[in-house]
């Protein structure tokens, strides 16, 4: 096992440098990071020269990619941006923890995501807890309900939710809780921002402004979810030993929660695992839409000034 365990991690190595360099050049070609420093006066020729050099942005791709990675602390650089490199360099590369600052206000990038990553964290952890009990939930309710009326109408529900992209189902949510219930007179959910701006901010209101988000993230992936168990427990309980276990006289309760669920859910770890991508990938488009000020809208913020060490 401990063979296998580092044998992995060596393979793991190369291919980290590859998907990091690949990554790097997109973000470096997403735009010019000093046309946006000028604000609404462009800047001269003179500025744009020196503020490339002062940022690094003259140097070669593949140089720009080994500072980035392991800094330039062991060489001399052009701090002067006379053409001579003679000054130590200070940057210590990622993989000794040295992010870099971000071009957009020189701030380091761990203070700028460190601001913003606690947001994102205060929907995703509420979101997971939920897309896996009501997963679960759903998908055990189900199966043992195999083609009852329950048990079409959330099959009928999970294909609508995992086919709706998580933009659609956001703007519904917004539409049906926030705009109709506030015209019907009904108590309606905020739809923008992590709070109030002329309340006291507190527990409660950052609560209420989380459902409408939460929610948009949970629908798609208890849908999901609920097939993947629905199907896992199906299988597992046509086992011999489920049967094995019937014919001995066990409560189908005490089946069902000591031999079905235990190994029909075991699966399930590796797809949470898997799942936390893409509920990352759904924040970018669920905070930018709600206005939540988490890692999401950071990324976007930050993509339209190219500020690629962000």
């Amino acid at each position: 096992m401990t063979r296998y365990i580092i044998r992995r991690i060596l393979q793991a190595i190369p291919l980290l440098f590859i998907i990091s360099g690949i990554l790097f050049i997109l973000m470096q070609n997403i735009g010019d990071p000093v046309a946006t420093m000028g604000g609404r006066k462009p800047l001269d020729e003179q500025d744009r020269i020196r503020l490339t050099c002062q940022l690094g942005l003259d140097q070669p791709i593949f140089t720009q990619y080994v500072y980035w990675l392991i800094g330039n602390d062991w060489t001399q650089v052009d701090a002067n941006c006379d053409g001579v490199p003679d000054t130590p360099g200070t940057r210590r590369g990622i993989v000794r923890g040295d992010f870099g600052s971000a071009l957009s206000d020189r701030r380091p990038v761990t203070t700028v995501v460190g601001e913003r990553i606690g947001n994102t964290l205060l929907l995703m952890i509420p979101a997971q807890v939920l897309i896996i009990l009501f997963g679960v939930g759903i998908g055990i309710f189900s199966s043992l309900r195999q083609y009852s009326v329950i048990d079409n109408l959330f099959t009928a529900l999970s294909y609508i939710f995992q086919s709706a992209p998580i933009f659609l189902i956001a703007l519904l949510l917004i539409y049906i809780f926030s705009v109709n219930f506030k015209q019907w007179g009904l108590p309606s959910l905020p739809p923008n921002g992590m709070y109030d701006p002329l309340g006291d901010r507190s527990a409660g209101d950052v609560l209420l402004h989380m459902i409408l988000p939460v929610l948009s993230i949970t629908l798609i992936s208890i849908a999901g979810y609920s097939r993947f168990v629905r199907a896992s427990m199906l299988e597992t309980i046509n086992a011999d030993y489920v049967r094995t276990a019937r014919a001995k006289g066990v409560t189908e309760r005490q089946i069902t929660l000591l031999h079905v669920l235990k190994n029909a859910c075991l699966p399930l770890v590796t797809l949470i695992g898997l799942d936390l991508g893409q509920l990352l990938t759904g924040a970018v488009v669920v905070e930018s839409l709600f206005g939540w000020p988490g890692m999401g809208s950071l990324f976007i913020e930050k993509l339209g000034f190219a500020d690629f060490p962000v």
